[in-house]
């Protein structure tokens, strides 16, 4: 929006007279097909409401929605928000991405209501509503479509015991089955159970290969909506054998087999309880017999594993790494997940993006001690996906399908050889574990407190300036990290000589913007995605274009960009705290506040024009430096949508050029407070700084907790020796299962072999192994040899004391017969 028309956008908000319910199409002044444009008279864009500047008839045509999200599955109904429609005319029709469509309809109190449909995809959905039964659509929103396994409980129909339904069949898992649900969440009165499959078919990796859920057929028709649905399971027809996944779906009685209709499911799963009779004559022969044909198949597809990213060596780094893994939900030590499929690891975490070609993804499991669990040594260990379980984009084709993908190559192949049949060691062979021989963990850099600044290549210094500045801009990916710093108010109702960072924006290349910000007065966060404020009361986890967001408790977003880079902003005291976790590729292609990265701590401080400070700049020359690279107003990340924003940074310098704080040098605390920071700082310059610069002792208790937190991460974060896998003797074993610089693994040979190389091999700093893996070589072990020895001397002591016992009854008897 031009700033010169705010005024009279303000006037024409006022005097404007009600446009009526249904505007001409794109007419003079009203939102009709123009939702996000901020050009003419009005604006359309989100900032607009924070600048009194909107189109009388925005909320009309700029569709707010409840709720906003739902599982990819479809079937939730939303409410249109502040559009009421009290004598329908006409059909309501909603399409989604321009190519699907739903019913929607009116109900009795005038609101109109729309209907998900069932997607192939996660993320933003843009869609567009029609009130002259699909003759125009002139208003629009965005649905967002979330994983299935992010959905809440009470959104879907639950399988009771569901481990039991999908052994049902086998020799534990007999009798009747049940389905619950929430008799609210689907109003009516008559209800349809029905089961759909999943498949997907085609070549893999060629333009036919397609996915696609059916309609297979209904398990009950037409009965009372009672929240409860059981029955004892009967093999399905042979024409619907083939379909080994799937869900099942309750509807309304009249919509029974429709696609895209108000309705609830239950997760996907295995099939188990719908297979036919031969299945269940000898489930372990017929899980062989899938499992086996499954391998054939692996063998023919391209190796996926060659791309997907190494594990971190161990629990701690998975968990500082935090842009490219994130936990499994199911082994997620913060959240006391059992690891279920992982017996023995405490902790598992997944790649956040699928790997480029394939669309693969990896998953990391971990022991209490921290040590990976790999699959040569245990089925408990980690195995990567052929389908990345979140999917990949552009989606909707396999094996880039959101779960689906993953549950087809990756999940019901497991019930095949490992949980249905004693052939684990078939899978784990073609889903073997990365070890970390290669794994190379992120470089760190933060900004907090006044704000202080810990560049990649570990220098520190602090910059207080007021204004909005470049934080990071890397080539090749077109990173780009903008902050804004602004001056702390006291509680006096003073501002202090110091700053402090309150917003910060990142966009990789053309993704979508995402920027975090101070609340005003609230001491929270609040998330904008490309300016337009973001609500996390239904998810706290967004798929959104070129990039993850992620939540936690209110004080933390994570931002997880495509090229592997990942971004923490976190409420630290008054102001915000930032994290920067950048791969290897980013390797000499960075510059901003947050410095060079390439090993060489001597050139963090480089101008715009390629000028380096030398490291012993004064606070003063560094005040320039920071200046020096202040954002431009045309590529402006940050969002200005109040009119303190507007005058404050979009009109005038991006730095502040009258604004001088308090440098370093020239800060000094009250006599009353030295002893209070001396006990509270310790050596900590950035706590002692801010206490002087601010006279409060929270602030400096903030900036050394993020500090310390910083120190610790960066700790975790560092390269750690791994020497790989390495093997057991054949007809042998071996004891030890970590693999790290001062490990050590002891081999042992089975009965009958013996030993031949060294008994242990200690991993070096070199990432070699001391010794190779030794032979057993079949034979007398040194146990039997010993035992032949020592049974021998007792064979030969035992006849030396019977031939002595022999001899002293020969002279006794000798001596008696001379007697009379």
């Amino acid at each position: 929006m031009k700033l010169s028309l705010l005024p009279w956008a303000l006037l024409l908000l006022v005097t404007a007279p009600d446009p009526g319910p249904w505007p001409a199409a794109g007419a003079q002044g009203s939102c009709s097909h123009r939702c996000g444009v901020q050009d003419g008279p009005c604006s359309c864009h989100p900032t607009c409401f924070g600048l009194a500047s909107c189109c009388s008839d925005i909320r009309d045509f700029c569709l707010e929605i409840l709720p906003y999200s739902g599982s990819i599955m479809g079937g939730k109904d939303f409410v249109i928000q502040h559009l009421n429609w009290s004598n329908p005319t006409d059909s309501v029709i909603c399409s989604f991405k321009e190519s699907i469509q739903t019913r929607g309809f009116v109900d009795s109190s005038g609101r109109v209501h729309c209907v998900s449909p069932l997607l192939y995809e996660t993320g933003r959905i843009p869609f567009t509503l029609s009130m002259d039964n699909g003759r125009s659509f002139p208003r629009s929103g965005t649905w967002l479509a979330v994983h299935p396994s992010k959905v809440s409980e009470s959104e879907k129909s639950q399988l009771v015991n569901e481990t039991r339904w999908q052994y049902y069949g086998t020799a534990s898992a007999q009798g009747n089955l049940t389905l619950t649900w929430n008799t609210l969440a689907l109003p009516t009165n008559s209800i349809t159970v029905e089961l759909w499959g999943y498949e997907e078919t085609g070549k893999p990796y060629s333009q036919e290969w397609t996915a696609a859920w059916s309609y297979l057929y209904s398990l009950a028709t037409s009965i009372t909506n009672s929240g409860s649905f059981t029955f004892t399971p009967k093999p399905a027809p042979q024409d619907y054998q083939r379909w080994k996944v799937g869900a099942l779906r309750i509807v309304s009685s009249k919509h029974a087999g429709e696609k895209d209709v108000h309705a609830l499911w239950s997760n996907e799963h295995a099939l188990a309880w719908h297979l036919g009779d031969d299945f269940r004559a000898d489930p372990v022969a017929w899980a062989r017999a899938q499992c086996l044909a499954w391998e054939e198949l692996e063998d023919q597809l391209p190796n996926f594993l060659e791309e997907v990213p190494d594990c971190p060596c161990t629990l701690a780094q998975a968990q500082a790494d935090s842009g490219r893994f994130q936990a499994d939900y199911g082994c997620d030590i913060e959240h006391g997940s059992v690891c279920t499929y992982h017996p023995g690891a405490v902790h598992c975490v997944r790649s956040v993006q699928a790997s480029p070609l394939y669309g693969s993804g990896q998953q990391c499991c971990y022991t209490a001690a921290g040590t990976q669990l790999l699959t040569a040594d245990s089925t408990s260990g980690s195995t990567p996906d052929r389908g990345h379980d979140w999917g990949a984009p552009p989606y909707r084709v396999p094996p880039r399908v959101p779960g689906l993908s993953h549950w087809i190559y990756d999940v019901i192949s497991f019930y095949y050889c490992c949980l249905w049949a004693p052939e684990c060691s078939y899978y784990m062979q073609r889903r073997p574990s990365s070890d970390c021989h290669s794994y190379q963990p992120p470089r760190l850099a933060s900004a907090f407190g006044d704000p202080h600044f810990v560049t990649f290549d570990g220098t520190n210094f602090t910059f207080n300036g007021r204004g909005e500045y470049v934080l990071l801009e890397a080539s090749g990916t077109d990173l780009r990290l903008q902050a804004r710093a602004q001056t702390r108010m006291t509680p006096e109702g003073s501002q202090d000589r110091g700053t402090g960072l309150t917003a910060v924006a990142v966009q990789e290349g053309n993704s979508d913007v995402v920027e975090v910000r101070l609340r005003d007065g609230a001491g929270a966060l609040q998330v904008l995605l490309n300016q337009e404020v973001l609500s996390f009361k239904e998810q706290s986890w967004m798929d959104l274009k070129g990039m993850f967001l992620s939540v936690a408790a209110g004080d933390r977003v994570s931002v997880m960009l495509s090229s592997g880079a990942g971004l923490e902003v976190s409420v630290q005291g008054p102001f915000l705290s930032v994290a920067v976790l950048l791969p290897d590729k980013f390797l000499t292609h960075t510059r901003g506040l947050l410095g060079t990265l390439n090993d060489n701590p001597s050139d963090d401080f480089t101008l715009r024009s390629g000028q380096v400070l030398p490291p012993s700049a004064s606070s003063r020359e560094l005040f320039q430096f920071g200046a020096d690279w202040a954002v431009e107003n045309a590529s402006s990340l940050l969002t200005y949508d109040s009119k303190f924003l507007v005058e404050n940074f979009l009109l005038r310098p991006k730095h502040d050029p009258n604004f001088l704080p308090l440098f370093p040098e020239e800060t000094t605390s009250s006599p009353s407070q030295e002893s209070e920071a001396a006990k509270l700082c310790g050596d900590n310059n950035f706590c002692n700084l801010d206490v002087a610069a601010t006279g409060s002792l929270s602030v400096g208790n903030a900036t050394l907790l993020v500090h310390r937190r910083h120190l610790l991460r960066a700790q975790s974060l560092q390269p750690v020796v791994s020497c790989g896998w390495l093997a057991p003797p054949s007809n042998g074993h071996k004891e030890g299962m970590r693999y790290l610089v001062g490990s050590t693994v002891h081999f042992h040979c089975d009965s009958g072999y013996s030993l031949a190389g060294a008994e242990a091999s200690t991993c070096q700093t070199d990432g070699t192994w001391s010794q190779p893996t030794p032979t057993c070589q079949r034979g007398r072990s040194s146990a039997v040899l010993l035992g032949v020895i020592f049974g021998g001397l007792a064979v030969v002591a035992l006849v030396a004391l019977v031939y002595v016992l022999l001899r002293r009854n020969k002279s006794n008897t000798a001596v008696w017969d001379s007697q009379p």
